[in-house]
């Protein structure tokens, strides 16, 4: 069972503020929906969980450890922050077969996966020729690979057609059943009313909420509802995402 923890999380660049002294746990058995509006820190705070920002203050530790230290990192945390991640140029079981190989993964998990995102009549296709949504399964599929215990989504039903995401919404639940600790940023509040048992919400950087789903729309007619009545003072102020030095 594993968590990840996050302490007094702060990331700044430049003058501007993009995480605000964040403190929140992720369990694991459940699917813990990301949300806040546009800039409000939710990508920051997974390139930082990923290693990919040095934070400016605080940490971020996945099983009590920094993300960069974890051996076989694969093994032990799935992402998909960006669906164009993979080569153009390479075929989508070779992108894969890649990736295990370098992680000592056996070939057939990558024929698995293929199978379960829906791609193996175009495992053999080049990665440049795929749809978004294609790209995103892919993306699903080398995330999964290592069969981790964490896995972190950040809109991940992008470009998926309607069957895309109700597979994703079974896989999700099914992880999370399975005992994994399950992060997806969304903003799809029905998808996330489906799928997800806790809500951690941020704007400006700051933590707003972290609560059950349901006792966080208890007073609210929907998590829609519930969410804008939140965020709404901090969506017009919100800190750019993806900011770089």
């Amino acid at each position: 069972m594993t968590s990840i923890d996050i302490r007094g999380l702060t990331k700044r660049y430049g003058p501007v503020r993009a995480l605000d002294d964040l403190t929140v746990t992720i369990e694991p058995g459940r699917v813990t929906g990301f949300l806040g509006p546009n800039g409000a820190g939710k990508t920051t705070t997974m390139r930082v969980v990923l290693g990919l920002d040095r934070p400016t203050s605080g940490t971020a530790l996945v099983g009590g450890r920094p993300y960069a230290t974890l051996p076989d990192p694969l093994r032990h945390v799935g992402a998909l922050l960006d669906a164009s991640a993979a080569h153009p140029a390479r075929t989508a079981r070779d992108h894969l077969l890649t990736l295990a190989l370098t992680h000592r993964i056996p070939a057939a998990r990558v024929d698995r996966l293929l199978e379960e995102t829906g791609l193996a009549s175009a495992a053999r296709r080049r990665v440049r020729t795929f749809s978004l949504g294609m790209r995103q399964r892919l993306g699903l599929a080398a995330a999964l690979l290592g069969d981790p215990p964490v896995v972190l989504l950040d809109e991940p039903t992008n470009g998926l057609d309607p069957e895309g995401i109700v597979h994703l919404r079974n896989l999700t639940r099914r992880l999370a059943d399975e005992g994994r600790t399950v992060l997806i940023s969304s903003h799809l509040m029905g998808e996330i009313a489906r799928v997800a048992d806790h809500l951690v919400v941020l704007g400006q950087g700051r933590l707003l909420a972290d609560a059950p789903l349901d006792r966080f729309t208890a007073s609210h007619a929907s998590l829609e509802d519930a969410y804008f009545a939140l965020t709404t003072p901090f969506a017009d102020h919100a800190a750019p995402e993806g900011r770089r030095p």
